[in-house]
Order: C-alpha cells, then structure tokens, then sequence
C-alpha cells in the first residue's frame, strides 16, 4: 500500500514562505501526475498546482497561486514539494497532495491522497 505524507505546513505571516512536502511510502512509487490542492472551511477542495512525476514537465497552476508558488518533485526522495512564496491570509486552508494518471484539475481525477497539512497565514 502506496500512503503520501505531508508535512510542511504551519502559521505564518503575510508576505512570508513556507514548503510543504509529501513523501509517498510502501510499495514502489509509481504515479502519472502529482498535484496540490487546498480546502479552507466552508469552500471546496480547490486545486493548486500539478507536475508529470517521471520528468518534471508540465507544470501548471491556478490562477490564484501564480507567481508565487512552485511545484517540483525529486523522484530519488519519492517527494513532490510545494514552495509557497509572497504567502497571504486568503491561503490559509488545509493542504493536501494526491496522486493520479491524467493531468487533470478536479478532486476526482486523483485517486491516491495524503491527510493534508494546515496552512494559516496571518495578517
């Protein structure tokens, strides 16, 4: 059994950085696309962020986190990052990575996810 662990996550303030992390254990890790996705309370899973795991290509973003966040994966770690830059208080939400096989936008393109990590960004 593949599980995806993040971690990362914490308070912060406006304008400041953090990185979120997701290692996947178990058997070998094998998976198409990994992305990002944040959920704040009340509002729907929202997706962040998507990379091809085998090379790294085809990087894509919401139009909410341009600019400012970065999506990278290091395969020898079986780890996908998430640079969080130039952070605001409308990013504090819970954060989750998932695994899927298309490169996809929605919740339900992804089959495989972690417990999510709290990101809170203070004004």
């Amino acid at each position: 059994q593949v599980l995806l662990v993040e971690s990362g996550g914490g308070l912060v303030q406006a304008g400041g950085s953090l990185r979120l992390s997701c290692a996947a254990s178990g058997r070998t890790f094998s998976r198409g696309v990994m992305a990002w996705f944040r959920q704040a309370p009340g509002k729907e899973r929202e997706f962040i962020a998507r990379i091809r795991w085998s090379d790294g290509s085809n990087t894509y973003y919401s139009n909410s986190v341009k600019g400012r966040f970065t999506i990278s994966r290091d395969i020898a770690k079986n780890t996908v990052y998430l640079q969080m830059n130039s952070l605001k208080p409308e990013d504090t939400a819970v954060y989750y990575c998932a695994a899927g096989s298309i490169l996809g936008f929605l919740p339900q393109s992804y089959d495989l996810w972690g417990q999510g990590t709290q990101v809170t960004v203070s004004s």
